[in-house]
């Protein structure tokens, strides 16, 4: 694993992992006065993703729920195909950072070393390490569909109400992306938050897979943009609709349009943007309120 600054958050029982924030002294200014205070942040370390014993990728992620971000993440980029594969887990704390050491399937380590990937991540990003563009261009094969799921305004304005009180993580320390899964009436039943939207994304599908929960029973929604490797994973994890609070890429939605996904985006109460399969909104596509930028 590459070297990291150590934190000093270090603790001789390698079971310990750091806390989600740490306390920082700041200078509040508010109407030209200013006052010494302090000020909760987030805290991101470097995870080291360990299959059958060799380092595969180093991420900077928030040191919580790490079992499901290592299952969503190894889900996401066809890692394992299902989390069968994945024999045993250990999370351990190290003086550089945070190594979860995994033990999979023979055949999976055997493709994965063959695909010759060192993956490094950084906070936000989801291209970097991948070895080629054909990496980026792969495309998860069509979801199945079956019953033409339907989600209405309605449940996503619920599932939306509902969101702060799941992130704890945000009201903290104000800088938290979120990944929730919600049923179809828009009840809220996983959440789960990091530092990195992709890592909120892995951690959530990670929970699902652990959960053994069915994708056709409800839709996800993300804190962020829609981007390409956003629909990437959900479309690898099954997921049939995905919400957003901000803007898909125009890379995403024609994956979206292709994988099956329907891609709604701009999610605020009683307003949205249907940019894919809006025939499973549960409304006219036509009558959903654009947003005002």
């Amino acid at each position: 694993m590459a070297d990291f600054l150590i934190r000093p958050e270090l603790s001789d029982d390698d079971s310990v992992l750091p806390p989600t924030a740490a306390l920082h002294d700041v200078v509040r200014v508010c109407r030209g006065v200013a006052a010494a205070s302090d000020d909760e942040v987030i805290e991101e370390v470097p995870v080291a993703l360990v299959y059958n014993g060799i380092s595969q990728a180093v991420m900077l992620a928030s040191p919580a729920d790490l079992e499901d971000f290592a299952l969503g993440f190894s889900l996401g980029e066809g890692i394992l195909a299902h989390r069968r594969e994945l024999y045993d887990l250990e999370v351990r704390n190290t003086c550089n950072g945070i190594s979860i050491e995994m033990d999979i399937a023979p055949q999976r380590f055997l493709q994965l070393k063959e695909r010759r990937r060192n993956l490094a991540g950084r906070t936000g990003c989801g291209l970097c390490g991948v070895e080629s563009l054909a990496d980026v261009a792969r495309m998860p094969a069509a979801l199945a569909t079956t019953g033409e799921q339907q989600v209405s305004l309605a449940a996503i304005d619920r599932c939306l109400q509902q969101l702060n009180d799941w992130q704890p993580l945000r009201r903290q320390t104000g800088s938290a992306h979120g990944a929730a899964w919600a049923d179809l009436a828009g009840n809220i039943q996983c959440c789960r938050e990091d530092v990195g939207r992709h890592n909120a994304l892995d951690k959530l599908v990670g929970a699902l897979a652990r959960q053994k929960t069915p994708r056709g029973a409800g839709f996800a929604l993300v804190t962020s943009r829609a981007s390409y490797e956003m629909v990437q994973k959900a479309a690898t994890a099954g997921i049939i609709t995905l919400v957003a609070i901000s803007a898909p890429t125009s890379l995403a939605i024609r994956q979206a349009e292709a994988a099956g996904i329907m891609l709604l985006g701009f999610a605020r109460p009683g307003q949205l943007v249907a940019y894919s399969h809006s025939e499973r909104l549960g409304t006219q596509a036509e009558n959903l309120l654009h947003p005002v930028i």
